[in-house]
């Protein structure tokens, strides 16, 4: 019998799950950064500029960008950090292309280095790098510990984990209402402005997936980290991980 994970609120064979997230990547791409800022309000630059503030990186430094996308973490490390070598990747050919059109079109790519990579099998050499960053990605993961131990294995010594992710609200009314947003509202929006509700329906089921803040906490440190602790933006709605 196939072993089964979620994709939403569906479970579908565990081999197959990179496949469906894939198709919903190749839909939005396009839209992509238009419905983040929809989708947050605008917010989501502010918290990435937060994540890079806990980054600990200095110039000089080598970072692994992870699940990438349109290159907003990259581009946020070379402006404050203009000696920094960012390697940006993503299992999504057509979110890579846009993280990459957009370094050349906005000036940031020559600090920049670009593979199409699976989270899950870094094609890279034990301790490589200073910093590893997964921005909103993590939680597509078919194998979230696989990863994680893969962002292990690739940090040096004293290098830092930062994971930023949608996670639960902290207070409960607060939660009522953030799922009625969730699931109202996001998939109108992707219907209103990328024609495609079913991606930002899945895009919503796979954030009540995810493991909340103290669970995901535990699951960095059985991955071999031994200092983790997470930061609540708005609510925990979206938390930091910050881990060694």
């Amino acid at each position: 019998m196939s072993e089964k994970t979620h994709f939403g609120f569906r479970e579908v064979e565990v081999n197959k799950k990179a496949d469906h997230v894939g198709e919903v990547f190749h839909s939005v791409a396009e839209e992509y950064d238009l419905m983040n800022d929809a989708m947050s309000f605008g917010m989501h630059r502010l918290w990435k500029k937060i994540l890079i503030e806990l980054s600990e990186l200095s110039e000089g430094s080598v970072a692994l960008d992870i699940a990438s996308g349109t290159a907003d973490i990259p581009k946020i490390i070379n402006k404050k950090f203009k000696s920094v070598s960012v390697h940006v990747t993503d299992i999504n050919e057509s979110m890579l292309a846009l993280g990459r059109d957009r370094a050349i079109n906005e000036n940031f790519f020559k600090s920049c280095n670009f593979a199409l990579a699976s989270g899950e099998s870094l094609p890279y050499q034990d301790e490589t790098f200073d910093l590893v960053t997964v921005g909103f990605g993590l939680r597509n993961f078919t194998d979230k510990r696989k990863g994680l131990m893969e962002m292990k294995r690739v940090l040096k010594t004293d290098g830092v984990l930062l994971i930023l992710e949608f996670s639960k609200p902290t207070n409960s009314f607060f939660s009522k209402i953030y799922d009625w947003y969730s699931f109202n509202i996001i998939p109108k929006l992707g219907n209103l402005l990328a024609n495609d509700s079913d991606s930002y329906q899945y895009l919503a089921e796979s954030i009540r997936m995810h493991p909340d803040q103290e669970t995901l906490k535990g699951m960095v440190h059985d991955s071999g980290f031994s200092e983790c602790k997470f930061y609540n933006l708005v609510n925990g709605v979206v938390a930091i991980h910050k881990a060694k």
